[in-house]
């Protein structure tokens, strides 16, 4: 929220907005928010958000996916201030995914994207082990087609931190085991025996944890972090005719 830098009262598209973790903190800062997302479930959860705390005059939900026609069911061209879709771009079509926040937005666009391996590895882990890792190349990717597009993209990275608990040192190997795939499936007697010597007692067990589920009594001894590159950029596309 705060690299998108909004002006006062600016309106916004969030495409890929899930129950709306950034789309209702913005609704209350005065923005008028179109809340975008090809999963019912998660409309239905953003809905309840928005009557539990009052924000019907300042979301407007709708159920949108990026590969659907947008003349058809999109936002019309040029109908927010600011369009942006955070850790959602998920297209197999990515030059039309960013054309169409292009032609959405009037002043400003923006993307969160992964810059190194997927949320879903431990990066260390998977390093202490020995295991393989694909790391995501798709902000590059997002890069260089803006720049063909015309745009002068400005790429800002910053990293957030996550924990992962569990109750057991088998509760943690088959929590950790997920991560295991791809040529990896062999390496789960090193994920035992990593965790066995790096698991330590969490602080904050029972607290709520990320997922709205009470933390584990045992936690890791590093931080897993995920690092994101955030790409903004000026609207190339002209306002229709």
């Amino acid at each position: 929220m705060k690299l998108l830098a909004l002006e006062p009262g600016e309106s916004v598209l969030d495409m890929g907005c899930g129950a709306g973790s950034i789309a209702i903190p913005l609704a209350q800062a005065g923005h008028p928010v179109i809340a975008a997302d090809f999963s019912p479930a998660m409309l239905g959860t953003l809905d309840a958000g928005i009557e539990y705390y009052g924000l019907e005059d300042r979301i407007t939900p709708l159920e949108l996916a990026w590969d659907d026609d947008w003349d058809l069911v999109g936002p019309v061209a040029k109908a927010v201030d600011v369009a942006f879709a955070s850790r959602s771009v998920t297209t197999t079509n990515l030059k039309d995914a960013l054309a169409k926040l292009d032609r959405t937005a009037r002043r400003r666009c923006a993307v969160t994207m992964v810059a190194n391996s997927s949320p879903r590895y431990d990066l260390h882990l998977m390093n202490a082990i020995g295991a393989s890792v694909t790391c995501s190349n798709g902000f590059v990717y997002a890069f260089n087609i803006l720049i063909q597009m015309g745009a002068l993209p400005q790429v800002t990275y910053f990293e957030s931190p996550r924990r992962d608990t569990f109750d057991s040192l088998e509760a943690g190997v088959a929590d950790f085991s997920r991560m295991l795939e791809h040529g990896n499936e062999d390496k789960v007697d090193r994920l035992r025996d990593y965790i066995a010597q790096h698991m330590i007692e969490n602080p904050h067990a029972g607290e709520p944890g990320s997922k709205g589920v009470p933390q584990g009594r045992y936690m890791l001894d590093h931080v897993r972090k995920v690092r994101w590159a955030f790409i903004a950029w000026d609207p190339v596309s002209a306002p229709s005719s």
